[in-house]
């Protein structure tokens, strides 16, 4: 009796781990991008804290997010050559770009 009771619930494990398994696995990954505080922290070391450069950088906080979109784009495809911009705006997706943009636009 008991080893029956054992084989059921061992059973009934098994299943609803498998179609527990085959869920997750059907489901698509949805990877959620860092807001553009996170992903600012990117530019600081150019541009300054917050992005208001006290060097020879352009200061970027407070420019609309169109003109810091345009930008980034620009240096993504190799419109604008930069020695060190192309490859960072290359390593953002189009979601990400937008989020950087709202943030320095409203430094």
């Amino acid at each position: 009796m008991r080893r029956a009771k054992f084989k059921a619930a061992a059973v009934a494990f098994i299943a609803s781990a498998t179609l527990a398994s085959a869920t997750l696995a059907s489901a698509p990954a949805q990877a959620e991008i860092a807001s553009g505080a996170v992903l600012a922290n990117t530019c600081f070391s150019c541009h300054g804290t917050d992005g208001k450069s006290a060097g020879d950088m352009p200061t970027i906080a407070g420019k609309s997010e169109d003109f810091i979109t345009r930008k980034l784009k620009a240096f993504k495809s190799g419109e604008l050559e930069a020695t060190i911009m192309n490859r960072i705006a290359k390593g953002f997706t189009d979601e990400e770009i937008a989020a950087l943009a709202k943030f320095f636009s409203r430094r």
